[in-house]
């Protein structure tokens, strides 16, 4: 009978089959320990040379590191690991023995392993890193469907951007510049009067030098847009997604998370008690006032700027729970966001940005749209975009706006926030950075 690793808990004292790797092999003697894996999970497949034919061990002992194999025995409970299952082997029949493997037993640096990504993708950490990415996927749509939304497709090649200009890849679309896609949110905008609530998932791209752990230049990133929703009504939407994700990752890959080694304290906290919301500027005031961050002055800059990665944290490190910041100044958001003058006389944008505790910095940001035709026609003029090319975007404004409100959510930071793991570029198959496009 074929069975998955995995399924082993219930095939206790049965004659199983497995198809899978070696991803380690060593002999004692009389006995040859493989170390097998088969996509579902890991397992350690005992060949004892007494119980075995000739040719059967013959064939176990000329197994190599991630050779091909069919191995039959009988399921067994490890002798001291509670959990834990073997396979007592009693045929092995290699499908292809392979060559000296490059990834050894010993320490390697981080270039020669995203050198080899390809085969480095078999090892435990990466193994269980893309299964945890895998399930917060599948977590995302399940919710959103759940919730009422439509999986609405945006172009990956557009004509303009929705973002920083300065960090577009640009395309040659038949003698036509075109760019690669920052985010689907304006023509999800447009999905909303005809669906009510959508979302779009897919690869967008940012053309920005940078080579810090928190950036990649081809990423996941999913966009949903809600009709009839105030910025409020969006970070509840916000928190219940990120509430989702974390309590389907803590029930469905603890294996993984036990391989990762995270500690989960912090994640099982976030699933039941509500997150913290500040506005920006009580969040500055907290930042200076309590000595979280360092800084030789705190002129006018200081208040009307964006987060650095050092506040982000910080914050995170004090609230231990995700952090909605709320009502940044408008000079330093995108055009599309609806504004309104505070109490202080400071033009702000409704619009949270979501910081992940843990060193997870910003993983959502999201804002209420402006609705108005005339206001946000004269943010695209005043800011000196080429009208022409928002001609269609305006034209949501004229037939029929509403109130909206929507967020986008980056897939590959919300996964190094969950895993713990150290770089963004561990929670992708195959990365792209400032100085990486192979393999």
């Amino acid at each position: 009978m074929d069975c998955l690793i995995k399924d082993f808990a219930q095939h206790v004292g049965e004659v199983v089959t497995m198809k899978g790797w070696s991803y380690n092999v060593r002999s004692s003697g009389s006995i040859v320990f493989l170390q097998m894996r088969d996509g579902s999970g890991f397992t350690q497949a005992v060949v004892a040379k007494p119980t075995v034919s000739e040719e059967v061990w013959n064939a176990a002992s000329r197994l190599t590191i991630e050779s091909s194999a069919i191995v039959t025995g009988t399921v067994t409970k490890h002798p001291k690991q509670e959990g834990v299952y073997e396979l007592q082997v009693t045929d092995v029949q290699p499908i292809q023995i392979a060559e000296e493997y490059p990834i050894g037993k010993k320490e390697h640096g981080p270039d020669f392993l995203f050198d080899h990504r390809d085969l480095y993708v078999r090892s435990k950490t990466p193994w269980a890193v893309l299964r945890i990415r895998d399930r917060v996927f599948l977590s995302i749509e399940q919710f959103f469907h759940e919730e009422g939304f439509i999986r609405f497709d945006t172009p990956i090649i557009q004509p303009t951007s929705c973002e920083d200009t300065t960090q577009l890849f640009t395309v040659d679309y038949y003698e036509t510049p075109g760019y690669l896609s920052q985010s689907g949110q304006l023509y999800s905008e447009a999905g909303i009067m005809s669906f009510g609530k959508v979302y779009d998932f897919g690869p967008v791209f940012r053309a920005e030098k940078s080579k810090t752990r928190h950036h990649l230049s081809e990423l996941w990133m999913m966009d949903a847009e809600m009709a009839f929703h105030d910025q409020t009504m969006n970070m509840d939407v916000q928190e219940r997604l990120v509430k989702r994700m974390v309590k389907d990752v803590l029930e469905h890959c603890q294996e993984e998370l036990k391989i990762l080694e995270r500690d989960t304290t912090i994640l099982q906290k976030l699933v039941h008690e509500p997150f913290v919301h500040l506005k920006h500027a009580e969040a500055k005031r907290i930042l200076k006032e309590e000595g979280l961050i360092t800084k030789e002055t705190y002129d006018d800059t200081y208040w009307q700027d964006d987060m650095s990665t050092e506040e982000e944290i910080a914050l995170g490190n004090k609230y231990q729970l995700p952090v909605f910041i709320e009502d940044y100044p408008a000079q330093i958001k995108s055009f599309y966001m609806k504004r309104f003058v505070d109490a202080g006389g400071v033009l702000r944008a409704r619009c949270a940005d979501l910081i992940a505790p843990e060193e997870g910095r910003e993983i959502v940001g999201g804002s209420q749209r402006e609705e108005s035709y005339e206001a946000l026609k004269k943010e695209i003029v005043d800011r000196k975009y080429p009208l022409e090319k928002y001609e269609w975007y305006l034209n949501t404004r004229k037939y029929g706006s509403v109130p909206h409100s929507g967020f986008g959510l980056g897939l590959e930071r919300t996964v190094r926030w969950i895993c713990g793991v150290h770089h963004v570029r561990e929670t992708i198959p195959f990365p792209r950075l400032l100085n990486r496009m192979e393999p």
